[in-house]
């Protein structure tokens, strides 16, 4: 009988080696394996308040895990069970089991974009930020943001930076404009400390003017210091701005594609060929490049500038040569020619 016993205890100690060991080689196959074979990303979405044994029943369900345990026995053993974050995860092609979990551990979630154009209105840009599938929409009155920014007092136009944002989904709109906005103080901030001396420019909140018309009127990119150097140039001189992006701005809704001479003598706050100065506010979302310029314009004698129909520009000094380009370069204006002062359609 007890010889019978230890045969017994012998025989249940060999299964269980054999158990162990094929649960061990198991999972170190589950610990090592690729979760999906595909060639791309594949998005693993985890839902705020998604548990950790309902995101491996899902790899379950998706075929990239044979035993949903042993995500769950990992993640538990690793100290990782309560740290997993809600998310779009990208799953690249031959990620393991432990290199997702400690990417949602760090939270790497898909980041996606959006991209101020350098030019856009306000208007333009509320209209895109309302279109972008990823973002939380929260503002209902867009004319507010500057109020829930924290500012006010400030007009929302030009104060948010072109550049390309990145951004997890859920990522509000409110927050995104925010980003935008102190990057935009960041460089000018940065600019007027380093500008040229001597402008016509009374605070950064006046070159911020200055550089939207400066991004509206430049048709390519290596002009906007010439640009800049004519404006300067004229307000030091006490002439009138007389640029139709301003007068086009004024307009509003009723911009129909053209500017006839009826259009360049309606006075409105934004009309440069009426009044002089800057305008009241900007007029677009100013580059960081079209700032730089503001502050940094181009030395010369160029007053007038008027469009080759190629987006470049032909400079002069004086206003016979102006009229000598006029007549050279317009006689077969296109309706998106940039020209200053501009011919007018009678």
């Amino acid at each position: 009988m007890r010889n019978l016993l230890f045969k017994l205890l012998g025989l249940l100690i060999l299964l269980g080696s054999f158990l162990l060991g094929w649960l061990w080689m198991s999972y170190q196959g589950f610990m090592e394996g690729a979760l999906h074979e595909q060639e791309e990303a594949v998005i693993l979405e985890v839902a705020p308040g998604s548990s950790l044994y309902a995101i491996a029943r899902e790899l379950e369900r998706r075929e990239w895990l044979k035993d949903a345990r042993y995500f769950v026995w990992m993640a538990r053993l690793k100290g990782d069970a309560e740290r997993v974050r809600a998310g779009e995860y990208p799953v690249q092609p031959g990620t393991t089991p432990p290199q997702l979990l400690q990417q949602m551990v760090e939270g790497r979630v898909l980041q996606h974009s959006f991209t101020i154009i350098e030019g856009w209105s306000f208007r333009e840009l509320s209209k895109q930020l309302q279109r972008h599938p990823a973002l939380r929409h929260t503002l209902d009155d867009p004319q507010e943001i500057m109020q829930q920014l924290g500012y006010p007092q400030l007009h929302p136009e030009g104060q948010f930076l072109p550049e390309t944002y990145h951004f997890p989904r859920g990522f509000t709109d409110v927050q995104l404009l925010e980003r935008a906005h102190r990057s935009l103080q960041q460089v000018l901030t940065r600019e007027w400390e380093n500008r040229s001396d001597d402008l016509p420019l009374e605070s950064p909140y006046e070159a911020l003017i200055l550089a939207s018309i400066i991004e509206r009127e430049t048709g390519v990119a290596h002009e906007r210091g010439e640009i800049a150097g004519v404006f300067v140039r004229r307000l030091q001189k006490g002439m009138r701005l007389q640029t139709d992006p301003t007068v086009i701005y004024g307009m509003g809704d009723s911009y129909q594609g053209r500017i006839l001479r009826r259009h360049l003598e309606q006075d409105t706050p934004y009309n440069t060929y009426t009044r002089h100065g800057l305008t009241p506010t900007p007029i677009a979302m100013p580059s960081a490049e079209a700032i730089h310029a503001a502050l940094n314009p181009k030395d010369g004698d160029s007053l007038f500038f008027v469009a080759r129909g190629d987006g470049s520009h032909h400079f002069s000094a004086t206003y016979a040569e102006h009229r000598e380009a006029v007549r050279r370069y317009q006689l077969n204006r296109r309706e998106d020619y940039r020209s200053f002062p501009a011919p007018v359609t009678q």
